[in-house]
């Protein structure tokens, strides 16, 4: 008989630390993960403003030698800038200070180096704060790619509450689109024989879950309505460790949203894209697309296409083409997509579009 030889490598973040002034103890959080002394900070030039110059500082204090790297895009290019800017310095850890942007190269740059990576979010827009993935372009196109997940992260929501609130609301959405992902990854399991972590998904669905169950106590101008945002996103980002996989919060509306950035690029965030995919997709599952549909109401989020600013054809073009994104990656719209007729349709009896097309 064969001896049993599955592996499988899961990374935790190790310190998690949200709340209220919390950036005056990141050298104690960077004891604690017993970093190197020689460190860069990795902020765009809003962020190093906000929070980046006060990292900087605290961990200065704390005895760390400290050098700073502009990011301003998420591109292969600036990883590349933030890779050299570490290995001339000797840096021995990576903060990345900033939104999405600054995040994604800062944790990929730390996976090149295979150095520790430190996420200190200041906007709530989505869940790769918390992530082993990183999306970044490359010649002039977006992908996905496997990064260093964070040793440590560090959330001030004094900091956060600052963005504005869109973001927050943007964040919410991405975290809902966490039901129609398990659902496809469980289809998947079953037509596919696809590898499922039941672990993986009820983290992920309990991320959702917070947003669906404290919808009201979501508003603008509450340091309350960030906490239970960074949660969220926190705990999305650790089933994706878990899984090792972005399954766990990544379906067909991830793949509706991708196709947006193409087709019409600019025009929204990726969390509000994500949104109006997942009340999409749920309509497909036959699940309960008007909670969806509502909680993101609630929060203030998009739910139409002329709240996002899209126009009517291009949100029919992107539910037929979405599943071109990931073809590896089977999804509620199965190898062939939608036709136009039935595309055009779900869109209107959702009311994600109205009128003539």
């Amino acid at each position: 008989m064969d001896s049993f030889q599955k592996s499988k490598l899961m990374v935790f973040p190790r310190s998690v630390l949200i709340g209220h002034g919390v950036i005056s103890e990141v050298a104690t959080l960077s004891q604690d993960l017993e970093l190197g002394e020689t460190v860069l900070v990795a902020s765009g030039p809003k962020t190093f403003k906000l929070a980046g110059e006060s990292v900087g500082k605290h961990l200065e204090k704390g005895d760390y030698k400290v050098h700073h790297a502009p990011v301003e895009k998420a591109t292969m290019k600036e990883v590349d800038k933030t890779v050299a800017a570490a290995e001339a310095k000797g840096c021995e850890a990576i903060f990345g200070v900033g939104g999405g942007t600054v995040v994604d190269v800062a944790k990929l740059a730390a996976y090149r180096l295979k150095v520790p990576f430190v996420s200190v979010p200041t906007s709530p827009a989505h869940d790769g704060l918390a992530s082993g993935r990183a999306s970044v372009s490359d010649a002039e196109e977006k992908k996905s790619m496997e990064a260093t997940s964070p040793l440590g992260i560090l959330a001030d929501t004094a900091v956060i509450q600052k963005a504005p609130y869109r973001f927050l609301a943007s964040g919410c959405a991405d975290i809902l689109s966490n039901t129609t992902a398990v659902l496809d990854w469980q289809l998947a399991e079953r037509l596919r024989g696809e590898e499922y972590s039941s672990f993986a998904a009820v983290l992920s669905k309990t991320a959702a879950e917070l947003i669906l169950n404290n919808a009201d106590a979501i508003k603008p101008g509450l340091e309350e309505s960030s906490w239970f945002v960074m949660k969220s996103l926190i705990t999305s980002g650790v089933a994706m460790s878990v899984a090792g996989t972005s399954r766990p919060a990544s379906g067909a509306e991830h793949m509706f949203s991708h196709q947006l950035d193409r087709l019409a690029p600019g025009r929204a965030l990726h969390g509000e894209q994500c949104g109006i995919g997942t009340i999409l997709t749920m309509y497909l599952h036959g699940g309960d697309w008007q909670k969806i549909r509502d909680t993101l109401k609630k929060v203030g989020a998009p739910t139409t296409a002329k709240e996002l600013g899209i126009p009517k054809k291009k949100i029919i073009q992107a539910l037929c083409t979405a599943h071109e994104v990931r073809p590896e990656r089977y999804t509620i719209l199965g190898d062939k997509g939608l036709t136009p007729q039935a595309a055009a349709k779900l869109a209107k009896e959702t009311g994600v579009v109205g009128g003539i097309l």
